[in-house]
């Protein structure tokens, strides 16, 4: 049975905390073949990727430093945010939050892929699971919809597509293109079950996924849900010349 229990946590503390030691004090029992979900906020704070706001002048200058590519304010309805490109995704904003941060702009965790594998091999070691996943997620919103949900910005231990292409459906029609996206789609159950206030649940457990493939596969090199922009279903929204590159990319 498909299962998502969020867990909670005692406050996580910008700049700077310890992610391995808030794991151990959080009591939660950990099963093989289950996938752990972290958000993006505890890992940046774990990074110390945080800036103190009333030191920062502009905040749409740390914006357009940390993305790759930017839209100005100005192009979005009343100028509500920069829309950006960072890590090859499309977020507002550069993924930078102020939300439960204690004064604090909370930027992208740094190297995201490696992080994941950093926590997966932690928790390896000190709970003895040998089939399990990490995912680092974060909420984004996407084009024509109301809100947000969940995506993962990272993940390890696990495969993150399902292929159905060159098989069959219930009438005997070869699929073409259908690939699942796992990664993205328990990001998505996840951040549902931990919220998006003040909740206290920055950890997700999530169990009884029988499609999941479990290995240590790192996609830190050559990450499979990724698509290059001219090749995305969106390209010709995402190949508008407006879009301007960051100085430091």
């Amino acid at each position: 049975m498909f299962l998502v229990k969020p867990i909670r946590a005692r406050v996580f503390l910008p700049p700077k905390d310890n992610l391995f030691s808030l794991i151990k004090e959080t009591p939660f029992e950990l099963k093989e073949k289950s996938i752990i979900v972290f958000t993006s906020k505890i890992v940046s704070i774990w990074q110390g990727r945080c800036k103190k706001m009333n030191l920062i002048k502009n905040k749409d200058d740390l914006i357009k430093k940390e993305a790759e590519l930017y839209l100005e304010r100005e192009q979005a309805p009343k100028g509500c945010a920069i829309l950006t490109i960072k890590n090859n995704t499309l977020i507002p904003t550069a993924g930078i939050d102020e939300s439960n941060a204690n004064g604090y702009y909370i930027l992208w965790p740094k190297s995201p892929f490696s992080a994941a594998k950093k926590i997966y091999k932690f928790i390896k070691k000190n709970y003895g699971l040998k089939n399990f996943g990490v995912i680092i997620s974060d909420s984004h919103c996407i084009p024509l919809r109301a809100g947000t949900l969940g995506i993962s910005i990272s993940y390890y231990g696990f495969r993150p597509l399902k292929d159905y292409r060159g098989k069959k459906d219930i009438f005997g029609r070869k699929m073409k293109i259908s690939q699942l996206n796992i990664a993205d789609s328990l990001a998505a159950a996840a951040t549902l079950a931990m919220g998006e206030g003040k909740e206290q649940t920055p950890i997700a457990l999530i169990e009884g996924i029988d499609l999941v493939k479990f290995d240590d596969f790192d996609s830190g090199k050559l990450n499979p849900l990724e698509i290059k922009r001219e090749e995305d279903i969106y390209a010709p929204l995402l190949s508008s010349d407006k879009w301007k590159r960051s100085r430091n990319n």
